[in-house]
């Protein structure tokens, strides 16, 4: 049964309002003091004279007349934009202060209640301290409701993503992209998309999309989400160079690997799999002793972790031996950094752990008091902190395949020293162990001993299936050209008379001004200068520094996606949220706010 509505009274102007009809025929009061718009029932005298005087009864209005509100509201309405359709004029100053607000939220990646829920109350709660009651009814006007928020950031979404989409087009080079697929919280497919271009003589990265894959995963319907989104923005496969992706065989299958179906359309795109997963698969070989090491380590830290009873006795006995640490970390295979950081906190805290299951009667508690345990546990751990220094390299943004070439490079060039070092009892490479040789007996009580001739041999093994897996995975290639790292010191004599790039490279070589540039910008900036003066070489120079070589950016912004979309907010459409939060471009509020005011004058 539907309520009764009220009717409006010309006699309800005493308190400063004129009345609003809603689409329904409803009748609602309109603050003209506040711009308030409260509900039918609030036409109610003894609402109106509260609002009245808890918000306006001690200011300038408070000893206003009759006539002098009669003729006020005969301005207001005239001013008002489309009254009988309930809609109220914003300010410009209101408008902008509510996306900037939605900014800051969209930003920190929190629910779009907080902005009803908790700023706007702070906020009002500070200005009436501060400022006094009508500040607070000034700022009582911004509109932050949860429908209020979603609307900005949707906004200014679509102004990020046709800001990043007209780059694109205007690129005066082709651009490289980086995909990856994950699931949700609600267990739905998203897929990630970030785009690599060139604009204003520098080499930017920017999140393009992130759509989810309603039924299947298979290539064919990751490849028809990106070509939709081309389809919808002017975009095709002519436009790229390169795309980069994990080495699921959805991504990179032989046959009918997303890779595949994009080079079936667009032979000329250069499909990459990410060096960060090459390098995680590179890693996993290990010898049995070592490997066996490895596995008892992870079944004592498993033992420790997955009860939470051991789990807060092992940390109250760390504290009370004043251990550095007291907690143990996880192995997890997919995280990158994994292995070595389980196994540098298990051997910082070895002391506390043997003790710990000792009491215990753990099966495992007598390896730490074995000494080649110990030998193999700090070697293990000084290796993969080694390779964790490697990987750490090659993450973040703006890493391009020379940078990351050389670093693997002299990586996999130090390993042969590192078994001839080894081989003479020299362990410099791997500080744990070459500090935990003399001081063994911390553990074992043995006291002094060297590492015994089986573990060296087991050490200069792994060096070697290191070496070969990590030759396997990132083969030696033809470098790339000189010109591109070294312009100026490139001797032209010693390549092809007929390449066309030649003569231009003669005139940056004799150019000052350009030197004096090299020096002073990095080296993808310094080609992309080059576009207008010298476009024939710039464009092939940019050719090596635009693709994707990691996709390090996805895996950023999955850790995102865990943050945005939660367990409460298991239904959120995450993509306009994930744009606004993890694009560098800024929306352009003021536009959208010149844009929004125009929308409701008309």
């Amino acid at each position: 049964m539907s309520s009764k509505k009220r009717k409006w009274s010309d006699e309800y102007v005493q308190y400063g309002f004129t009345c609003i009809t809603e689409r329904d025929g409803s009748q609602c009061p309109n603050c003209m003091i506040c711009n308030a718009k409260l509900s039918n029932s609030s036409l109610a005298p003894a609402k109106r004279r509260e609002h009245f005087l808890k918000l306006h009864g001690d200011g300038k209005y408070k000893n206003t007349t009759l006539a002098e509100f009669k003729v006020k509201r005969a301005r207001f309405d005239e001013k008002a934009t489309l009254p009988v359709l309930g809609f109220v004029p914003i300010n410009k100053p209101i408008l902008t202060a509510s996306y900037e607000v939605a900014y800051l939220i969209a930003k920190q990646g929190k629910p779009h209640t907080i902005g009803e829920t908790l700023i706007k109350p702070a906020v009002l709660k500070m200005a009436n301290i501060m400022l006094g009651k009508e500040a607070e009814v000034k700022l009582s006007q911004i509109p932050l409701s949860n429908d209020t928020i979603s609307d900005r950031i949707e906004d200014m979404s679509k102004d990020i993503l046709a800001q990043v989409v007209a780059d694109l087009i205007s690129s005066p080079a082709k651009f490289s992209l980086q995909l990856d697929e994950t699931t949700d919280v609600s267990n739905l497919s998203q897929l990630a998309v970030f785009v690599r271009y060139v604009k204003d003589d520098v080499i930017k990265e920017e999140f393009l999309f992130c759509k989810p894959l309603t039924t299947t995963t298979k290539a064919a319907d990751v490849k028809k989400l990106v070509d939709d989104f081309f389809k919808d923005n002017n975009l095709s496969w002519d436009m790229v160079s390169a795309v980069c992706s994990d080495g699921a065989p959805v991504m990179l299958g032989r046959k009918s690997g997303f890779g595949a179906l994009v080079k079936a359309d667009a032979p000329h795109i250069i499909v990459t799999h990410c060096i960060l997963h090459r390098h995680a698969l590179a890693t996993k070989t290990f010898p049995p002793k070592l490997a066996e090491v490895l596995k008892i380590v992870v079944e004592c830290v498993n033992y420790v972790r997955t009860s939470a009873l051991r789990h807060r006795i092992f940390s109250e006995l760390c504290k009370e031996m004043g251990s550095e640490f007291e907690v143990l970390l996880y192995h997890s295979n997919v995280r990158w950094l994994s292995r070595g950081q389980v196994l540098n906190r298990v051997f910082a805290v070895r002391v506390e752990l043997a003790l710990f299951l000792q009491e215990h009667q753990h099966c495992h508690a007598d390896c730490f008091k074995n000494s080649e345990f110990i030998l193999i546990l700090v070697y293990t751990a000084d290796i993969f902190a080694a390779l964790n220094h490697l990987n750490q390299k090659m993450q973040g943004g703006g890493v391009n395949i020379i940078e990351a070439e050389e670093n693997l490079k002299a990586f996999q060039k130090k390993l042969p020293l590192w078994k001839r070092r080894t081989e003479n009892n020299n362990f410099a490479n791997f500080p744990l162990l070459d500090d935990c040789v003399s001081k063994i007996e911390d553990v074992s009580g043995i006291g002094d001993i060297s590492v015994p001739a089986e573990l060296k041999q087991a050490i200069a093994t792994h060096l070697d299936e290191l070496a070969n897996s990590l030759d396997g995975y990132f083969p030696t290639r033809e470098s790339y050209p000189a010109w591109v790292r070294q312009p100026f010191t490139f001797s032209v004599e010693t390549t092809d008379v007929n390449d066309e790039y030649l003569d231009e490279i003669i005139e940056i070589q004799q150019s000052q001004v350009q030197q004096q540039l090299f020096r002073t910008t990095t080296l993808s900036t310094f080609w992309c200068q080059q576009m207008v003066t010298y476009p024939v070489i710039a464009k092939k120079a940019l050719e090596i520094f635009i693709p994707f070589v990691t996709t390090y950016l996805c895996e950023q912004s999955f850790s995102r996606m865990l943050d945005i979309k939660t367990k409460k907010r298991n239904r959120l459409c995450c993509e306009n949220d994930m744009r606004v939060a993890l694009a560098k471009v800024k929306p352009r509020i003021s536009e959208l706010v010149s844009e929004r005011q125009q929308q409701k004058s008309h």
